[in-house]
């Protein structure tokens, strides 16, 4: 069964990959929340940085808008429909031009199933993704549509998984107007499909999530080790304005609070392995060094799995 639904999925058009049937489109997003400027024409939604529910209707990434002389540039619409739809909204409230290109950042649906939005109101509009990413997305795609569906209650019904078209890689610059979008790729790091979107003239990048703030991270996809070094690339840039996956914006101290918080699992685990302790036996030993992220959701479900992950990818290093 398994084997004959994939056959399926790989039949159909890397275009556009729909959820299973649904009975109706959900309703709107019901929350709302503010435009955080940068500047004139650079804007950030920082959502709910609570994983997708009932209550935020999947609307759960920071989402990037950009205004320039060409159209709108959008990094990760969201992750579903309704939160794409809600994004279109807001920025009509700021300009009636349309959205030219969109960047989807990785591989999580959270991040990039609102595609479906931007193409229903904007065709023409160019969604960019590292290759890696693209030649995921069909399947990825499918899974999160499923799960976004189930984890909502139906309230993300109506969501279909639209591949990004433009392949993007490291060093790449995509000018929109007057604008340039530069690409970096350093994998593997959140996942193997990460790209973070530097936006050369306004001293910005939007780090996808490379880097969280005030909420915790899976990495069940990641690598620390490769995540730490792609931050070091983006702290050497020493730009303005710091964009995370999830969580508040800032200045390089995002970037920086969340490397040391990798680094301190790394870190403490790497010691302890040296020392012949079992995963099992290190969370007690490093768990009170944890203190500054321990108040963000997702702490303790994540750590034991943050230790373990550590735990084998030291092991494989040592081999």
């Amino acid at each position: 069964m398994r084997f004959n639904l994939l056959l399926t999925l790989l039949c159909l058009p890397l275009s556009i990959i729909a959820s299973e049937p649904q009975a109706s489109k959900a309703a709107a997003i019901r929350a709302d929340y503010p435009l955080i400027s940068l500047n004139s024409h650079s804007f950030v939604v920082h959502a709910s940085t609570q994983t997708p529910n009932p209550e935020n209707q999947g609307f759960m990434n920071n989402v990037g808008i950009i205004l320039t002389q060409a159209g709108v540039v959008v990094v990760d619409p969201g992750g579903t429909i309704q939160a794409g739809e809600w994004v279109l909204e807001r920025i009509k409230e700021k300009t009636q031009a349309p959205v030219v290109a969109v960047f989807n950042t990785h591989i999580h649906g959270d991040h990039w199933l609102a595609n479906h939005a931007i193409k229903n109101a904007y065709p023409d509009a160019k969604i960019y993704a590292h290759p890696n990413m693209i030649a995921e997305a069909a399947i990825e795609g499918a899974v999160w549509v499923k799960d976004m569906l189930r984890w909502t209650e139906g309230a993300s019904a109506g969501t279909q998984a639209l591949v990004p078209d433009s392949p993007v890689n490291h060093g790449d610059e995509i000018r929109v107007g007057e604008k340039t979008f530069r690409i970096h790729h350093y994998a593997p790091a959140h996942t193997k499909t990460d790209i973070m979107v530097e936006v050369v003239e306004d001293s910005s990048v939007f780090l996808g999530d490379n880097v969280f703030n005030q909420r915790m991270t899976r990495m069940d996809d990641g690598n620390f080790a490769g995540n730490i070094a792609a931050i070091d690339q983006v702290l050497a840039l020493k730009l303005k304005h710091y964009i995370p996956g999830h969580g508040p914006s800032g200045g390089i101290e995002v970037a920086e609070r969340f490397q040391a918080y990798l680094k301190a699992v790394y870190d403490g685990v790497k010691t302890h392995y040296e020392a012949g302790l079992s995963d099992f036996e290190i969370k007690d030993k490093i768990y009170s060094s944890l203190s500054e992220w321990q108040a963000w959701p997702g702490f303790e479900r994540q750590l034991g799995k943050h230790i373990s992950l550590s735990y084998l990818e030291i092991e494989a290093a040592d081999f």
